[in-house]
């Protein structure tokens, strides 16, 4: 039998304890059960998941080492947003998410499907994700990665992860009260369906869309704009 010292038992001891303190990804602690989340993505399929106008999930999104991939193909039948099958109204989702180099996502919400849309983001408000230093173009603000797209725009000082790294994004909607929060931080609040954001809504981007953001309920969506995300630990709870 081999024995070892007190001095590295002492050492390992709280390594040990660290270790078992370590929530793996896409899991729930107990707390967080109490609570009421319950996740969207369970690491390993896309189950619960389907693509935009579609019964099936669009072949540029996959699994991989328990991240939800999308790698950006654009411009084919093969190629477009996924939702939730369940909807969603009052909500606080919470998620983490890394961009390739260029590149630009989103995630919706109260997303509404039907033939007359083509994507997500014709129904459904955008929490926005892109290379806010690495674009090949200037962005407005409201172009900016925690932005409610074409809407609000985030805090100057927000912190945001380099390209590579995770971030962690969190949407509240609770009867129109909206907040935007990015790694801790909130970025972004707003009154939906107020004056000054019906104001917004028609002056604007969204003028040509009808139905973007009228409806209070809907799918969780995530976008495929033509370059790499990767997203994990999806999770939601109902307010």
């Amino acid at each position: 039998m081999k024995f070892i010292s007190p001095c590295l038992a002492l050492v390992m001891i709280p390594i040990l304890i660290s270790a078992q303190n370590i929530k793996p990804y896409n899991s729930l602690s107990t707390q967080e059960k109490s609570q009421g989340w319950q996740l969207l993505f369970d690491g390993q399929t896309l189950n619960g998941w389907k693509g935009y106008n579609s019964e099936k999930v669009f072949s540029c999104w996959s699994v991989v080492n328990g991240e939800l991939i999308c790698k950006g193909e654009g411009g084919s039948e093969t190629a477009g947003d996924i939702i939730t099958v369940s909807k969603f109204d009052n909500f606080e989702i919470s998620l983490d998410w890394s961009i390739s180099k260029a590149g630009n996502s989103g995630i919706f919400y109260h997303v509404v499907e039907g033939k007359k849309y083509h994507a997500a983001y014709e129904t459904g408000p955008e929490y926005q994700l892109i290379d806010d230093l690495g674009w090949p173009e200037k962005l407005e603000e409201w172009q900016k990665t925690g932005a409610d797209y074409a809407m609000t725009t985030a805090s100057l000082d927000k912190k945001l992860m380099p390209v590579g790294e995770w971030n962690n994004s969190r949407i509240i909607y609770n009867k129109g009260h909206v907040e935007y929060w990015l790694n801790g931080m909130k970025v972004v609040e707003f009154q939906a369906y107020s004056p000054e954001w019906e104001k917004l809504r028609s002056s604007g981007k969204w003028n040509g869309y009808p139905d973007y953001a009228i409806s209070k309920t809907g799918h969780i969506g995530l976008q495929n704009h033509g370059s790499g995300v990767k997203f994990r630990n999806i999770k939601v709870r109902t307010l």
